[in-house]
């Protein structure tokens, strides 16, 4: 088993929530999501991104709206919905449940 492979599943796992922790306070564009995980050190790939926020909106979590750019084309902004608010409460709950129990499972065997 390859560590980078194992590395990579467990970036994906926690993708999704992270797009929405930093659509959670403000409209952003693509560009700002894709920084803003890169700055987190997931590495991300733009293609893997603008399917993902397709995904999120199409399930109704995200919306998005266009705005005119003075420096090329319009820009697609992306918000949480009230429905992905909800979701991203519980997908909060459900990573501070899976946090205390890998830690349970770290202080036992160490």
């Amino acid at each position: 088993m390859k560590l980078e492979n194992t590395k990579a599943q467990m970036r994906k796992g926690v993708l999704e929530y992270c797009i929405l922790l930093v659509c959670r306070d403000e409209p952003v564009y693509a560009v700002n999501v894709i920084s803003g995980l890169r700055d987190a050190n997931l590495i991300v790939v733009e293609g893997t991104i603008y399917p993902l926020l397709t995904r999120l909106k199409n399930d109704g979590l995200l919306s998005y709206r266009w705005e005119e750019s003075t420096q090329g084309p319009p820009r697609k902004y992306y918000e949480l919905t009230e429905k992905g608010r909800a979701f991203l409460s519980e997908l909060e709950e459900s990573w501070g449940e899976l946090e205390s129990a890998v830690r349970r499972v770290k202080t036992n065997r160490a």
